[in-house]
């Protein structure tokens, strides 16, 4: 859980900080923001997008918003991306080129890599998807646990405390989750899972695992 190539192939997190765990890079959102140059809209948009804090939202070429979307900074939207109809992007988010925000989704303090693909009904919250992933119509990303305490990851039968109240999933890259699935706070999934439609998954999911 300390390697994040693990997880993900990309080259993205060489301008992050070195992190003991793959869940610290979120920590490190804002400031990744903070270094963009934000407010650069190459795009037009059609009427009926609203955006708050358009000074820190970026928005690269090819990329299609959608009217009815709703974005609000600090977020960077790279090129040829998808926000559709009925989106909802919250504050600390990063989506690489490719990444699809679909109807009625919610993102917030997220990472998008290329092509990661969110697209029905999706809730999507202290996270990082990784390249070429989808999450099936209606996968929700728990990330707040019921009694407000400590997000803890389970790994190999201990619980490792992340001292993280929200925390919601890791997904390595080319995994998908099927419709309607739901992954607890702090659920750690590697490379090429596939996840069944309507399960509950927590803990740590190793690489080319099947969720049934």
């Amino acid at each position: 859980m300390n390697d994040i190539k693990y997880f993900f192939s990309t080259d993205f997190f060489h301008s992050f900080p070195p992190v003991n765990f793959v869940w610290e890079l979120l920590h490190w959102i804002p400031h990744y923001l903070q270094q963009q140059k934000l407010g650069e809209i190459k795009i037009s948009l059609p009427i009926g997008v609203y955006l708050e804090n358009p000074h820190l939202i970026s928005i690269e070429e090819g990329t299609i918003v959608e009217s009815g979307s709703y974005i609000k900074g600090p977020v960077k939207i790279g090129k040829n991306c998808q926000i559709r109809q009925g989106a909802y992007i919250r504050e600390n988010v990063i989506l690489e080129e490719g990444a699809v925000v679909g109807h009625a989704t919610e993102v917030k303090n997220s990472i998008f890599l290329a092509k990661a693909h969110a697209a029905h009904f999706n809730y999507v919250g202290d996270s990082i998807l990784g390249e070429n992933t989808n999450l099936g119509a209606g996968v929700k990303c728990a990330n707040f646990k019921l009694d407000h305490g400590e997000v803890k990851v389970l790994f190999e039968g201990k619980r490792i405390a992340t001292g993280l109240q929200k925390l919601g999933l890791i997904l390595g890259d080319g995994s998908q989750i099927g419709c309607n699935a739901v992954t607890s706070p702090g659920t750690l999934m590697g490379k090429g899972v596939l996840c069944n439609p309507c399960k509950y998954t927590s803990g740590f999911i190793p690489s080319h695992s099947r969720v049934k």
